[in-house]
């Protein structure tokens, strides 16, 4: 009879312990499916760059948010439309790069200059060891993007937000400004480092939270990129914080900024001055 008891509690035993597991690689399968379902939704139902908006459909998101609504009034008596953008992690860079295109649009010198400005950056990220066939993939692709911008095969703004709306097309020139921040922050590690929360190496940081696709940005990657290509930009911030709305010029020597964009808890839109 012990003998059995015995047997049994062990076989009970392993039962539950098997049975924990089950649950768990279940827990984290669904948790993924969820995550997945989530990103899909958010792929079906909005546009990687929407049209030119005023705020109204911004208005519309936080009806019942007296804080952001308060702040957003405030906002738009300085700006006149936004452009919102998907909210998939790449949405700074995204963000930063249609706005910069537009802009350039309209400006041959400022084009002209930050086409100088880039040509060298192929040869860097590869000295710095990134791999050269797929470096000169996505800057090929970039540059050839930025001869459009000007000349006999000038795109429209339609064009243009036709061609950030193609995932395919949107996603290379994304991959580009993050190797673009990756590659800054790499020439100048003992700085960038100071950064860094942790002992994390500045490399390995590039590698996880830098490089990889459908990772949000902090303060480091507008610096990095602001470094990089020389185009300043202002981050109006829509928090909770306080009562009047903060900026924060990228990088703060007096430049006036390019660039100008709103950002809340985890996502950035562009913003177009009065």
């Amino acid at each position: 009879m012990a003998g059995d008891n015995v047997s049994d509690s062990g076989g009970c035993t392993n039962g539950v312990a098997v049975e924990n597991n089950i649950t768990k690689e279940n827990q984290d399968e669904l948790t993924m499916k969820q995550q997945e379902s989530i990103a899909a939704e958010i792929a079906e139902n909005t546009k990687l760059v929407t049209a030119l908006e005023d705020f109204t459909p911004l208005l519309s998101t936080f009806t019942n948010d007296p804080v952001y609504t308060t702040k957003l009034t405030q906002i738009a008596k300085s700006f006149a439309n936004v452009r919102r953008t998907r909210p998939d992690g790449n949405c700074f860079f995204r963000s930063w790069g249609f706005r910069l295109f537009e802009y350039l649009m309209t400006d041959e010198k400022k084009l002209e200059e930050f086409k100088s400005k880039i040509k060298p950056s192929k040869d860097e990220m590869i000295q710095l060891g990134m791999p050269a066939f797929t470096v000169e993939d996505f800057y090929d692709n970039f540059m050839d993007t930025l001869e459009r911008l000007s000349g006999d095969d000038k795109m429209s703004v339609k064009e243009l937000e036709d061609l950030f709306n193609d995932e395919g097309m949107s996603n290379y020139l994304v991959v580009f400004l993050r190797l673009l921040v990756s590659k800054q922050l790499q020439l100048e590690a003992e700085f960038y480092q100071n950064f860094i929360e942790g002992e994390i190496p500045l490399k390995d940081f590039c590698a996880t939270e830098v490089e990889p696709m459908f990772k949000e940005s902090d303060h480091i990657h507008i610096i990095g990129l602001t470094a990089a290509t020389g185009i300043t930009v202002r981050v109006i911030y829509l928090d909770r914080g306080g009562d009047k709305v903060q900026e924060h010029d990228f990088p703060e020597d007096g430049s006036a900024p390019v660039l100008h964009l709103i950002y809340r808890p985890g996502h950035y839109d562009i913003l177009y001055p009065k």
